[in-house]
C-alpha cells in the first residue's frame, strides 16, 4: 500500500546482520515491521485528551499479542494501566518473558496479559477508558452478526465516557493481488526485508489472503510467516455498524498529504474528516465515543 501509518526504525549504522531465517525471531520481525507502538498511543492519548478535557488512565488492547501497545501505555504515566486481551498463549507468553519482564516492579504490577475471547470479555477487561482494536485484526470477524456482536461487547465495557479506538486500510490498492517490499532496520543496524502479501481477493465475499513473509540478507526466507483472511470492511459499513451498536458518535481521522509532492506517504498527522481524499491506499482511524 502506498501511504502509510506504520514508519520504519533506523539505526545509528550498519552492523554484522543479526537476521536469518535460523535466528530471527517472529515476534520481533512483526514489532518492527508492522507496529508503531509509539505514534499509535501518541494518537491515542492527545485524542481521548481532546474529546475529553482529561487524560486517559486505563486501556484494554484487544488482539494483544506480545502486549507491545500496552507495554507503550504503562510506561507513559504511573497512573496508567493496561489490559491485554488474546486467545494466543504462546503469544502472550513471549511478551509476558520479552517485553513485561523489561518493564520495573511497579510498572509490571500495572499490566495484565490474558487469554480471553474479545467477544466475551472478563472483568478484569471491563470498565475501562480506552479499547483499542489495531493493525486490522478485528477483520477476522467475517459477518455483520460477529463484528456487531463485538462492537457491543466493546461498548458495554467502556465508562460511559469511554473510547473505542480502531485503525482502517482502504483504498483500490487494498483489492489488488501483490506484493509490497519494505526494508526495516532495527535500533542495532540490523535490517530485514518485509514482505505483504496480499496473496487473494474474492469480490464476492470482500475477503482477502494476506501474508506476511521476511527475506534476509544472508539470502534465506520466512515464507507465511504470519497468514490472515481477512473481510476487507467498507469505512462506512463500519462507521454504521459501531452506530448500529450504540456508540453516540463515530469520527474518521484521515491523515495529511505529504508536503512533497512527490511522496506518496501522508504526513502522519490526522485529522477528524467527513468525506476524505479518493486515495488508491490509505490508512485511517476510527474513533468511537460510547
Amino acid at each position: 500500500m502506498a501511504r502509510k501509518r506504520k514508519k520504519n526504525k533506523k539505526g545509528a549504522g550498519k552492523k554484522a546482520n543479526r537476521f536469518t531465517a535460523a535466528t530471527a525471531e517472529l515476534h520481533e520481525l512483526y514489532e518492527l515491521s508492522v507496529q508503531n507502538v509509539e505514534t499509535e498511543i501518541d494518537f491515542v492519548d492527545q485524542t481521548f485528551r481532546e474529546l475529553r478535557g482529561r487524560h486517559a488512565a486505563s486501556l484494554r488492547e484487544d488482539f494483544c499479542g506480545t502486549g507491545n501497545t500496552s507495554v507503550e501505555w504503562i510506561r507513559r504515566r504511573p497512573t496508567n494501566t493496561a489490559v491485554g486481551l488474546d486467545i494466543d498463549q504462546p503469544t502472550m507468553d513471549w511478551g509476558l518473558e520479552n517485553r513485561i519482564s523489561r518493564l520495573s516492579p511497579a510498572e509490571r504490577d500495572r499490566v495484565r496479559l490474558l487469554n480471553c475471547n474479545v467477544l466475551e470479555p472478563v472483568d478484569e477487561g471491563k470498565g475501562v477508558d480506552c479499547v483499542l482494536a489495531m493493525n486490522f485484526s478485528y477483520w477476522l470477524f467475517r459477518t455483520r452478526p460477529e463484528m456487531l456482536a463485538y462492537y457491543k461487547a466493546v461498548r458495554e465495557s467502556l465508562k460511559p465516557d469511554g473510547i473505542f479506538f480502531l485503525d482502517h486500510y482502504g483504498g483500490s490498492e487494498a483489492m489488488v493481488e501483490q506484493e509490497e517490499i519494505r526494508e526495516i532496520e532495527a535500533d542495532d543496524g540490523a535490517s530485514f526485508d518485509y514482505v505483504w502479501d496480499q496473496d487473494c481477493y474474492y469480490p464476492i465475499t470482500s475477503e482477502v489472503d494476506c501474508r506476511i513473509h521476511f527475506r534476509f540478507t544472508d539470502g534465506s526466507e520466512l515464507k507465511n510467516a504470519f497468514a490472515y483472511t481477512w473481510r476487507l470492511w467498507g469505512l462506512k459499513e463500519i462507521q454504521d455498524l459501531l452506530e448500529d451498536a450504540g456508540f453516540s458518535k463515530v469520527t474518521v481521522y484521515w491523515e495529511g498529504d505529504s508536503e512533497d509532492d512527490d511522496d506518496d506517504e501522508g504526513n502522519g498527522i490526522f485529522l477528524p474528516e467527513e468525506r476524505g481524499e479518493n486515495c488508491p491506499a490509505y490508512v485511517s482511524y476510527i474513533v468511537a465515543e460510547r
